[in-house]
């Protein structure tokens, strides 16, 4: 455990660290600085609990790439995942829809977090289209797929691996989705989140095809090992991926506090958490043990994009986002479990 967990347990002690400063240099008390270090607690721990369908979706792509894009993805990534979405992001938003210079954006999250936060959750309809259509996509492409031999709920998912006969059909299931929310929204969100939406569809298409001319050139060029998402075109996607599921997650910490440092520290430990659990995932080969975790984890992800898609109309708690993910991630692998010890055979097969 140590050796995949050592380095966020550290992180999350020099996290705590800071909180600890910034509540006393802020409040001057000792009630206010545990309140601040119970906030950060809540937050990292929300962070992880809504993030585990994010591991195990980061570990499947990651156990087809090499160690040392593996290794990019746990340090270079985490830059972005920390910095890049729970700093940075948040930043932006209220730069841009406020017109701010960056020294004017943080002073104003830090000496007006009322406002900073409404103009961060004003952004909602925008990001809840770019998010939820990149995961929906991200979670159709998974079962719309010919090629699919393994089927968890197989009434469904064989239709659906059925239904992948048909050029492009998850893209239009996808634009139909967002028309039909777009209808329910006045006509300046409306407008938003259609705009929104679609980039999130040709950001997903962008990432896709980065990696499949990669995967052209590695065959091209007859490497050896040559494997599916390696390297840049496998990072880029993971690192797209990750901040998708930020989204939601970084408009929801609002609901436990608007002051930007106490965000970013709560969310990053749990960030950071979430590559640990990535890796280990990957180094224990718990996908191939468990063979419907990875459809589980899918299955949540749709979810997660179908809710962040109609977030943008109706107020659903990240509570019940979570709960839903951690159902269909808790079935997946109890079915899995029946699975292998109804085929112990098959199981000890797999694992040679």
């Amino acid at each position: 455990m140590i050796r995949f967990y050592g380095f966020s347990f550290i992180f999350t002690l020099v996290c705590l660290s800071l909180a600890a400063w910034y509540g006393w240099a802020s409040t001057g008390t000792i009630t206010g600085t545990l309140s601040l270090l119970w906030i950060v607690v809540v937050l990292s721990v929300l962070e992880v609990s809504l993030s585990f369908d994010n591991a195990v979706v980061n570990a499947s792509v990651l156990k087809e790439m090499d160690e040392v894009w593996q290794h990019r993805f746990l340090t270079w990534g985490i830059a972005f995942a920390v910095f890049g979405m729970r700093v940075i992001f948040p930043l932006a938003i209220v730069a841009i829809a406020a017109g701010l210079g960056p020294m004017e954006t943080v002073d104003l999250s830090l000496n007006n977090p009322q406002e900073y936060e409404r103009i961060v959750s004003s952004a909602h309809v925008g990001i809840a289209g770019f998010g939820g259509a990149f995961l929906a996509m991200v979670g159709l492409k998974f079962f719309f797929d010919l090629d699919k031999e393994i089927h968890w709920i197989r009434a469904i998912e064989e239709w659906l691996s059925k239904f992948a006969a048909l050029p492009a059909a998850e893209i239009a299931l996808l634009l139909l989705a967002l028309w039909g929310i777009s209808t329910m929204l006045e006509p300046d969100e409306a407008l938003t989140f259609l705009v929104a939406g679609i980039l999130g569809l040709v950001t997903f298409i962008a990432v896709e095809g980065i990696n499949a001319i990669l995967e052209m050139k590695e065959e091209a060029a007859k490497l050896q090992g040559a494997v599916v998402r390696s390297g840049l075109g496998g990072f880029l996607y993971l690192n797209v991926l990750d901040a998708s599921f930020s989204f939601d997650g970084v408009i929801g910490a609002f609901a436990l506090s608007n002051n930007m440092i106490v965000i970013a520290l709560g969310l990053s430990i749990g960030a950071m958490f979430v590559r640990s659990m990535t890796i280990h995932l990957v180094r224990k080969g718990t996908l191939a043990a468990y063979r419907f975790l990875e459809h589980g984890a899918f299955w949540a992800i749709i979810v997660l994009g179908a809710i962040m898609l109609m977030s943008a109309k109706f107020h659903i708690p990240e509570t019940v986002t979570g709960l839903i993910g951690a159902i269909l991630i808790g079935l997946s692998f109890w079915w899995s479990v029946r699975y292998n010890q109804r085929h112990p055979d098959e199981t000890a097969a797999s694992a040679d």
